[in-house]
């Protein structure tokens, strides 16, 4: 009995081992897998201050609330700072014209009034050149949409698809069917568009006549709001640096356009499409919009020729003329005629042209350029390059 309390006392060596060595399995089988899914890092180099790098998150978040925030007032404020901010571009592109006049004798009222008039007078015949077009059209809704799927009956068959997985997803009432188009329901959409924009145009030629007329005194303020001499001058060299690349970039675009103008309303003539003028005004107004106003009018060229001739093949006719001649335009000639100097970074360009449509629509699309010019003459004004900088 001694004898076998001793044995049990001191254990089993024989087990021991046996324990030891399933716990060195599970161990290097614990380590193997930390291995198998362990990341790749190659010489980690741990911070020096933690600090510093806390203090630059820190400001970093301050910025990203500032933005945030910026683009929340900018979309509350669209009613009232869409069109004061298209006056106080239109402004400044007309701005050396102010100067000039000013050189010569003239007024500041009077070159403010000419001026005026010349925007209203380009603004009123833009209207009457493609509101009878488009009232037409209008008017013409029913026989378009009919014309249409009748052209584009090979679609068919995809769109009855597209209309059964709908079907199944969003099962849809009988009483819908029954449901008949209310007058009032179409009317009441067109006046609350119609309303405010009838108040906008009030507020962007009221701003746009004040802002001529008191161009030189809102410089003058702006330059003295600063006291050291260096930040006043900074300003100055702002401004003029703004008019000047706003003044001759818009107006190499302004006569690119006006060609492209001329050559869609030439196409529309020799394919036989109604209203040449207006697909000229149209063609004019829509390559202001980067690579986005050449994709409509291609758009608006098929959707009306759908209408317009009796086969689909001849429909296309008149956007493949169009892309040939805007590919021209866009690949060389824009770039001949501007040089190196003028031209900007598609993908910002783009990027513009993508946030100004988000937060302003189609008028934001217009402006996209012009702000984009404004924010980097400011930037490289605030945030010279050094001396020994790679060239672009």
């Amino acid at each position: 009995m001694a004898e076998k309390r001793t044995n049990g006392g001191s254990g089993d060596p024989s087990g021991s081992a046996r324990g030891a060595q399933t716990e060195s399995n599970v161990d290097l089988r614990t380590a193997s897998r930390q291995r198998r899914y362990q990341l790749a890092i190659n010489d980690p180099d741990p911070v020096g201050q933690p600090s510093i790098v806390w203090r630059g998150v820190s400001q970093v978040a301050t910025v990203g609330i500032f933005v945030i925030l910026l683009i929340a007032a900018l979309e509350l404020g669209r009613p009232l700072l869409l069109p004061t901010v298209s006056a106080v571009v239109i402004g400044m592109i007309l701005g050396p014209l102010s100067s000039r006049a000013a050189r010569h004798g003239v007024p500041t009222i009077v070159s403010a009034i000419v001026l005026w008039l010349l925007v209203v007078a380009i603004f009123y015949g833009i209207v009457v050149l493609l509101s009878a077009p488009v009232v037409e059209w209008i008017g013409k809704g029913p026989e378009i949409a009919r014309n249409i799927r009748e052209k584009l009956h090979v679609l068919d068959r995809p769109m009855a698809a597209l209309d059964d997985l709908r079907n199944a997803i969003f099962p849809s009432s009988d009483n819908e069917a029954d449901v008949k188009i209310n007058f009032l329901t179409v009317l009441q959409p067109a006046l609350t568009f119609v309303t405010p924009a009838i108040g906008q145009l009030i507020v962007f030629f009221g701003v746009l006549f004040f802002f001529l007329l008191g161009r030189m005194q809102l410089r003058h303020v702006l330059v003295v709001f600063f006291d050291n001499r260096a930040s006043r001058l900074r300003m100055l060299r702002i401004l003029n640096d703004v008019e000047h690349n706003l003044t001759s970039y818009l107006s190499i675009v302004t006569v690119i356009n006006f060609g492209v103008g001329i050559g869609a309303g030439v196409i529309a003539y020799l394919v036989g499409l109604p209203n040449p003028l207006a697909w000229a005004v149209l063609g004019f107004l829509l390559n202001f919009i980067p690579y986005v106003g050449a994709l409509i009018m291609e758009l608006t060229l098929f959707g009306v020729g759908l209408v317009t001739f009796p086969t689909l093949s001849h429909a296309v006719f008149a956007p493949l003329l169009y892309l040939a001649f805007s590919t021209l335009e866009g690949h060389f000639i824009t770039p001949a005629i501007m040089g190196k100097r003028l031209t900007l970074n598609p993908l910002t360009v783009f990027l513009a042209l993508v946030f100004w449509s988000w937060l302003w629509g189609p008028i934001g699309t217009f402006l996209a350029v012009p702000l984009l010019i404004i924010a980097l003459v400011t930037i490289h004004h605030l945030f010279p390059k050094p001396e020994g900088a790679l060239p672009d």
